[in-house]
């Protein structure tokens, strides 16, 4: 990602925010239809997980030219997802939803150009949060190492 991709994500992002609850429910409602398997990931009333998923994208495009302080958000995110049930497999399917919903919302904003950001920053970031599962699993546990050694 560099930095015209993140001037356009910031850019385009503050298109979405006005709008932000009915991205919410965009993005959720085509999350499911990709992979219904993945509601039982999320509680039944998703009023404060969309408000959430908001928060969180909004710190993530402010912070994205603040790499010191995003890295270790995103992958403490990982962690924790992976603690919920996320599997690696499931982030092509987020990324796919969060793509057709600033597509849905911007409309003719969603040029080729904002696309292409969004792909690229929604990759570093994934990636960030699934290399911290990653390190999550490969490092043992203290006490199995101390056994172990």
């Amino acid at each position: 990602m560099n930095n015209v991709q993140i001037k356009l994500v910031q850019g385009s992002f503050a298109k979405v925010l006005p709008i932000a609850d009915i991205a919410a429910d965009l993005f959720y409602t085509r999350l499911f239809e990709l992979d219904p398997s993945l509601r039982h990931l999320f509680p039944a009333d998703l009023a404060e997980q969309k408000h959430k998923l908001m928060l969180t994208l909004k710190f993530a495009v402010n912070s994205l030219s603040r790499l010191d302080e995003l890295v270790p958000a995103v992958q403490a995110l990982g962690r924790r997802h992976a603690g919920y049930g996320v599997k690696n497999e499931h982030y092509n399917t987020v990324g796919a939803a969060l793509i057709w919903t600033l597509e849905q919302g911007l409309g003719e904003a969603f040029t080729p150009d904002v696309k292409a950001a969004w792909i690229a920053v929604y990759t570093v970031l994934a990636n960030t949060m699934q290399a911290a599962t990653t390190e999550m699993i490969a490092e043992p546990e203290p006490m199995l190492a101390m056994a172990v050694a």
